[in-house]
């Protein structure tokens, strides 16, 4: 173990989940105030997008790359500058009186997010070695990943109703110092290995591979997903990423290593985060468009709704997730909670026009809360456990790449196939709701299969012996073992 002792290591484990509450809060805390930014500032309906685009863009594009900073220069090192780094653009934002100096702090405080979530890991990985310790912590800090944006939609309604917009990221500063200030005092130094060469082409493919696929993505409903300019950007990000594993093969220090993708576990948490991400992102997005503009609710009361997900996922992350890693491995936990998960989209594939809150939404909120606390930890704990402590960071970058990638494809194509329907059903002479609605419908079922795939797939492909391993063993005997 590295120089974090006892309690000490569970009061680091705080710091670093209140680290990641701040990113994982910004990802969803912005939507319900967009309507007063757009006011506010005089955003069009096309500008407005970027306020949550330009974070998204830095966010993708950048987890890689920072998460192998960090094994490079130290994991500590690379997480101060990003809290640094996100909370001083979260001041900007705060701040900010003009369209441009908005958007251009929030791709800074995506740049800073992508740094913090790319590490964070890597120092959980680095502070628990004991299999049992290294289970509740995952626990504890998927509960934070998985609830952290359900809170963001509550403190944004709240922040927005009670002050104004400015202060859904003014809220950032007492925290970023905090947690500044107590990373001297509680987190390990780890130095980064002697050899600090850093595969300076390789970063410059990959980065600029997933922003341009993250930009084709986010802009896919508005261009047209077949139109030039989003089939140009795709296919100049595979090129790219072609071009990255031609010199990722033949470098003598790469940047991501191609043999950690015969880590089976590696690669499978990385398919199964990827679909998960895209049918979660899908729930969460549109069921709260569902709830605002099907049932009229707040953005208060929005946030509200999602409290019993909330409590159950606390439960389970807390310590039950943990508990069922340690008995049955992570692929029933996996298996089942996924499967939860797609039960809860399924109901919420029926929700009607005129619904009530504990007969149409509760139900599936319920689901949903036990699916995502029972497998946050088990595909976490399958993605890390893996992989050389060296290499740590770079493993958390690509998970964390993979439910980036795959929130935003996802999220993407669901509210492109929901409009699409919708569109269908108005143009066939439905009424504007129940078009809306249906629109919805076709999403959640969408999203529903994604999360019956992931099922599928982690519970039967994953090693189901995560749990037995108290630390690291090196990558390539875990490679030989896996395939």
């Amino acid at each position: 173990m590295s120089g974090v002792e006892g309690n000490r290591r569970w009061l680091a484990l705080i710091v670093l989940c209140l680290g990641s509450l701040m990113i994982v809060l910004d990802t969803t805390i912005v939507n319900v105030a967009l309507p007063s930014i757009r006011q506010d500032l005089g955003f069009t309906e096309t500008s407005l997008a970027w306020v949550v685009n330009a974070y998204l863009l830095t966010f993708g594009g950048f987890l890689l790359l920072g998460g192998r900073l960090g094994d490079l220069f130290g994991h500590r090192r690379l997480f101060l500058f990003g809290i640094a780094l996100f909370t001083l653009a979260s001041l900007a934002c705060g701040l900010a009186t003009s369209q441009h100096v908005l958007i251009g702090a929030r791709a800074v405080q995506g740049l800073g997010g992508a740094i913090v979530s790319a590490v964070s890991l890597s120092l959980i990985m680095t502070m628990f070695t004991e299999a049992g310790d290294r289970a509740k912590a995952m626990g504890v800090f998927g509960f934070v990943a998985a609830g952290g944006g359900t809170v963001g939609v509550l403190l944004g309604g709240v922040l927005t109703d009670v002050l104004d917009w400015h202060w859904i990221f003014i809220v950032n500063l007492p925290v970023g110092v905090a947690v500044f200030g107590l990373c001297f005092v509680l987190l390990p130094s780890g130095r980064g290995p002697a050899q600090t060469h850093l595969d300076v082409a390789g970063a410059v493919t990959v980065t600029a591979a997933l922003m341009l696929a993250v930009y084709a993505i986010v802009n896919g409903n508005q261009t047209g997903w077949t139109s030039d300019q989003t089939t140009g950007l795709l296919a100049a990000s595979v090129a790219l990423l072609g071009v990255f594993l031609l010199i990722e093969a033949r470098v003598a220090s790469p940047l991501m290593p191609l043999g950690l993708f015969r880590l089976r576990n590696v690669a499978t948490s990385n398919v199964v985060g990827i679909l998960w991400a895209a049918g979660m992102f899908a729930w969460f997005f549109l069921s709260a468009l569902y709830l605002q503009l099907i049932l009229g609710y707040s953005p208060l009361r929005v946030g509200l709704a999602y409290l019993p997900t909330n409590l159950i996922m606390a439960a389970f992350s807390l310590g039950l997730s943990a508990k069922l890693v340690m008995r049955y491995g992570v692929r029933i936990p996996l298996g089942i909670g996924l499967s939860l998960a797609g039960a809860g989209l399924v109901l919420f594939a029926r929700a009607p026009v005129g619904g009530s809150y504990v007969t149409d939404v509760l139900p599936s909120m319920v689901l949903l809360g036990f699916g995502a606390g029972m497998s946050f930890n088990p595909l976490l704990l399958a993605a890390m456990n893996d992989v050389d402590p060296s290499e740590s960071g770079l493993a958390s970058g690509v998970v964390n790449t993979a439910f980036m990638m795959g929130g935003a494809l996802g999220l993407a194509v669901l509210t492109s196939v929901a409009a699409s329907h919708t569109s269908d059903l108005r143009a066939s002479g439905d009424a504007p709701l129940e078009a809306l609605v249906g629109g919805y419908h076709v999403a959640f079922l969408l999203g529903a299969v994604f999360a019956f795939a992931a099922a599928a797939i982690g519970a039967s492909v994953l090693r189901a012996d995560v749990q037995a391993h108290a630390g690291h063993e090196p990558a390539g005997e875990l490679a030989t073992e896996s395939e």
